[in-house]
């Protein structure tokens, strides 16, 4: 385990480490927040959580991902919207043969949405289209309106199958993807063996929403992880840990 107390990008440099993704699906890594009470946002939102190093981390990561993952709520809450990277760090991206920004793929089985938002509008100015990944059960007045405003992907018959996205996302060329919640998607994912890093920054406050990081299935068993890293800045203490066993 690593240990540290840097600021700055030698506090990000271990989180920035390219990543190998299994033979048949990507890498999935979580970045969450948390407050020492366990709460996953204020208000609704978790930007209240996040200190200077941690909104780094968030940009960060986004840079080294591919893929965006994130539950349909967690949109719906936080207004989501498409993955701003400055020049230099599109630069890094085309470098490594990557696409010059992630795109987003969001989990739904509705696929009711606000398509005013900007994850939905943005493509206008050069940004990708997103992915709305549902099931085969969904309403197909729903998919078709859907497909207006991003690329629909069927995974799973009845609900949405979190393994067989996976899968097809990998087949589309996903090496690395990033998850950032919400509490219901992250739960899922480490329920299913599926979550092989979560970065998780504590951050020192007390009194936000009764919403956790993550809402395990019920009567799904535990999932071990081993502690990788950790680290501080101001305060918050930035924790790395990967599933057990891991490769």
């Amino acid at each position: 385990m690593q240990t540290w107390e840097p600021t700055g990008t030698d506090l990000l440099g271990e989180y920035l480490r390219p990543r190998t993704p299994w033979r048949d699906r990507p890498w999935v890594v979580a970045n969450m927040v948390a407050g020492l009470d366990g709460c996953a946002a204020r208000g609704g939102r978790v930007g209240s959580l996040s200190g200077p190093a941690d909104k780094d981390l968030f940009r960060q990561l986004r840079q080294v991902a591919d893929i965006v993952l994130v539950g349909a709520q967690t949109v719906r809450l936080e207004r989501y919207g498409p993955v701003r990277l400055t020049e230099a760090e599109v630069a890094v991206r085309v470098e490594r043969g990557q696409q010059p920004v992630p795109r987003v793929a969001v989990l739904s089985g509705s696929l009711e949405f606000d398509w005013s938002i900007a994850l939905f509008t943005a493509t206008a100015d050069r940004q990708p289209r997103p992915i709305l990944v549902t099931a085969a059960s969904a309403d197909p007045a729903a998919v078709a309106e859907a497909s207006q405003h991003a690329d629909v992907l069927v995974a799973g018959e009845e609900t949405v199958d979190v393994p067989v996205a996976l899968r097809r996302l990998h087949e589309h060329g996903a090496r690395t993807v990033l998850t950032e919640g919400g509490p219901h998607s992250l739960g899922e994912l480490a329920a299913l063996g599926l979550l092989d890093e979560l970065c998780l920054t504590l951050s020192p406050v007390m009194g936000g929403d009764p919403l956790p990081v993550a809402v395990w299935p019920l009567g799904a068993d535990p999932t071990d992880f081993r502690l990788a890293s950790v680290g501080s800045d101001d305060g918050h203490l930035f924790l790395r840990y990967l599933q057990e066993p891991c490769p």
